[in-house]
């Protein structure tokens, strides 16, 4: 709390009367807290944070007291790090901010909630406590536990191997750097809906490795293996026609933009310069990601602009002296 305070977060004081108490604990203590918190201050909203919702309102429910000031929500934002220290004025800004009502909620408690998230720059969507913990199996926790497996695979790779990482490995696995206490509570707590999901994975998975342990034991490249060429195709059919629903700026899709990739030197200036006179040339920038050349004292930066304005950028950058890759 003194850090918090330290850093701009507030005051400590004594005995307080709250309006609204946001529990922001693991999962496994949230319950007790909410509740304590219910009893402590009668006249406050209460909500908890966690990524999971019917089983901290399973729990408060079995207290059998009045829960009528509480309302589950879940802030889609967070960091690999913890603590006052890795706190972030912005960390909510444009994320979304599930609101998960139960059937006794006082509509009062549910706006309140709603007020704060929208205070930080949240977007507000509501769901049902069932229906939220289905959704955030399938975008959270199944992909968190994917990146770290993926990532487990790399642990006795030799330092050649390891080396050969690009940013597609980064991107896989940059959640695995997660914390394993806290979510070995989340995903206890969703385990019915993630194991749904992970079974569907698991099935998928099976078809891919009996299509290329058939490639595999194939003599003709051409005529043997027959169907194994379509599962793999399918499947990555399938991850395109996912990723592509992903929503973007002001709710696109990912596929809705062109990319212009532009090779960018790793000195001082030269990503803000490339910034500068993509804006000189009247363009808009729906997105920007940066890859690093491993190595090598460049980088490239892919630039995500309308369709309609790529041929005229990339012809503009080389104009100015830019390299486009690809």
């Amino acid at each position: 709390m003194a850090l918090a305070r330290d850093l701009g977060a507030g005051r400590i004081t004594g005995e307080v009367a709250p309006g609204l108490v946001v529990v922001a604990t693991p999962p496994d203590v949230a319950p007790g807290i909410v509740l304590e918190s219910l009893r402590r201050w009668p006249e406050a909203v209460v909500t908890d944070v966690t990524s999971v919702k019917q089983v901290i309102l399973a729990d408060v429910v079995r207290a059998g007291v009045p829960i009528h000031r509480y309302v589950g929500s879940h802030p889609m934002a967070g960091r690999e790090r913890s603590g006052a220290i890795s706190g972030r004025a912005d960390l909510f800004e444009g994320r979304s901010w599930v609101l998960c009502p139960h059937e006794t909620t006082d509509p009062r408690a549910t706006e309140l909630v709603a007020r704060l998230a929208r205070a930080t720059g949240a977007a507000v969507s509501t769901l049902s406590p069932l229906d939220h913990d289905a959704a955030v199996a399938a975008v959270s926790h199944v992909p968190q536990v994917a990146a770290s497996l993926v990532a487990a695979r790399l642990e006795h790779l030799s330092e050649q191997a390891i080396g050969l990482a690009g940013q597609g490995v980064r991107d896989v696995t940059r959640i695995a750097a997660s914390d394993p206490g806290l979510w070995t509570q989340i995903l206890s707590g969703n385990a019915p809906a993630v194991a749904s999901i992970l079974r569907d994975l698991s099935a998928d998975l099976t078809r891919v490795v009996g299509a290329l342990d058939a490639l595999g034991d194939s003599e003709d490249d051409v005529a043997d293996a027959p169907g194994a060429r379509a599962v793999l195709a399918r499947s990555i059919a399938d991850g395109n026609a996912g990723h592509s629903r992903l929503p973007g700026k002001h709710g696109a899709g990912t596929d809705a933009y062109s990319v212009v990739s532009v090779v960018v030197d790793d000195s001082p200036g030269e990503l803000a310069r490339l910034l500068v006179e993509i804006g000189e040339e009247g363009v808009n920038l729906e997105d920007l990601r940066l890859d690093h050349g491993i190595g090598l004292p460049f980088g490239l930066a892919e630039v995500h602009v309308l369709p309609q304005v790529a041929g005229p950028l990339t012809e503009a950058l080389q104009s100015r002296g830019w390299q486009i890759h690809g």
